[in-house]
């Protein structure tokens, strides 16, 4: 049957990791005190699952998804100028597709870091609704590699989250 233990040979291996990093070189850095952890990147169906961690109050972006988006808060909070409601710690978050959004930490809010499983990209948009920019999981590897090279971990260390 062409199975090593209960796997088959041609499945991609599994990923079990510690969440929040002992070493901080393992956080991307994607703006001023914003950071990611990458933790799943599948480049056959365009999906990542990471953490974002902010260390800053203020808007992080304005942006809309394509698909569907999945978060939980594990430290802190956030919410979005467009709904009443805050997502805080151990909160469930479902983002609709094609819905706008802004991101804003709160000025009582040191740190925030959240599980986001993402499908497709990230669509950042300006006031006028006009596309400034986007993330997929191809930008994302992009940066996880340069941010590895440069504090010298070797920019193959993303490749242990890349299936």
């Amino acid at each position: 049957m062409n199975m090593k233990g209960s796997t088959h040979v041609l499945a991609p291996s599994e990923i079990a990791l510690k969440a929040i990093p002992d070493d901080d070189r393992v956080w991307v850095p994607q703006a001023p005190d914003v950071y990611f952890r990458p933790m799943f990147l599948n480049t056959l169906t365009g999906q990542w699952c990471n953490l974002l961690k902010v260390t800053r109050s203020g808007i992080l972006s304005r942006h809309l998804h394509p698909a569907p988006v999945f978060g939980m808060v594990l430290k802190g909070k956030w919410h979005y100028f467009e709904h009443d409601w805050v997502a805080e710690e151990g909160s469930f978050v479902y983002e609709p597709p094609g819905e706008i959004h802004t991101l804003n930490v709160p000025e009582d809010c040191d740190e925030m870091i959240t599980f986001f499983n993402i499908s497709g990209c990230m669509v950042y948009l300006n006031e006028e609704n006009k596309q400034i920019g986007y993330e997929d999981v191809f930008t994302k590897i992009d940066m996880c590699r340069a941010h590895y090279e440069k504090v010298g971990l070797g920019a193959d260390y993303v490749d242990q989250f890349i299936r």
